[in-house]
């Protein structure tokens, strides 16, 4: 994420592919008097196009293009702080957004007041989740703690969060696919993550990364 900000003005950047409820985020940040609205755009590469320097871009997920956790962890690399303002408000949702960078996350169903108070939040630098959304991330943090893991299952976890298939996980480990999937279906069985999208971010979340030790 890029540093917080110190100027009394924030400018903010908005992509939304809802041409209606994009002017409903505009107008909730020109009646701010210290908010200044720099750009709209409809997809992530639209906004590029731009190269707009926005303290803040209000971000949907559900866009053509570069989208969902993918188009977050995309626009934070470039160095802006990111709140998801999103239709989508599903514990996976909200765990994907912020395990990728995001620094907040609202649903659609937000009042401007509340809009505009996260966009203040997130331009010091801290992180703004609304209540209800807020509990998800706590539940997933309690969750993470009450399990652990071997270091070959953390080895095996990190690889799969690196994007690696399970033919590519034992031969950088030594050991055999059917062990691999021993090894899944533990960590499965421990944490309740099912799907590999659930298993990088439970990656994530517990600051997993890529380190293979010997064969097991």
């Amino acid at each position: 994420m890029c540093e917080p900000v110190g100027a009394d003005m924030i400018s903010v950047a908005i992509i939304d592919d809802h041409p209606v409820y994009r002017q409903g985020l505009a107008m909730a940040v020109d009646t701010a008097a210290d908010l200044e609205l720099i750009g709209e755009a409809q997809s992530i590469e639209d906004f590029e196009h731009m190269e707009a320097e926005a303290d803040v871009v209000l971000l949907d997920l559900h866009l053509p293009g570069i989208k969902g956790s993918a188009g977050v962890a995309h626009v934070c690399g470039k160095g802006y702080r990111v709140l998801v303002v999103s239709a989508a408000g599903t514990p996976d949702d909200v765990i994907d957004a912020i395990a990728a960078g995001a620094a907040g996350y609202l649903t659609k169903e937000t009042d401007a007041e509340e809009i505009t108070r996260a966009v203040r939040t997130v331009a010091k630098g801290d992180t703004y989740v609304s209540p209800t959304l807020a509990s998800y991330l706590l539940r997933a943090q309690k969750t993470a703690t009450t399990f652990e893991l071997t270091k070959r299952e953390r080895d095996v976890l990190a690889l799969v969060a690196a994007g690696e298939k399970d033919q590519d996980i034992a031969e950088q480990l030594f050991i055999a696919v059917t062990t691999v999937h021993s090894h899944l279906e533990r960590i499965r069985d421990k944490t309740g993550a099912r799907r590999r999208a659930e298993l990088t971010n439970l990656a994530h979340r517990l600051g997993i990364g890529p380190d293979p030790g010997g064969p097991a």
